[in-house]
């Protein structure tokens, strides 16, 4: 299984949604969404505006586990 764990990341440096959606200016519906590990894709931009704002790499959000 597949999960994209941004909402770890957020815990790890107190963030809130809303921080990510004023500074990458992703919409908030996409945020919540991953937060919410709710998406089955990501686009490639957005992938990389939360690389550049959170400082790591796609590996970082995307965690891979066996069911």
């Amino acid at each position: 299984m597949i999960r994209f764990s941004l909402d770890k990341v957020m815990k790890e440096r107190g963030l809130e949604q809303k921080d990510i959606v004023e500074i990458t200016g992703i919409n908030r519906n996409t945020v919540k969404a991953l937060a919410m590990n709710a998406n089955t894709r990501i686009d490639f931009p957005t992938l990389d505006s939360l690389c550049k704002f959170l400082k790591v790499k796609p590996g970082d959000l995307i965690e891979y586990t066996e069911d």
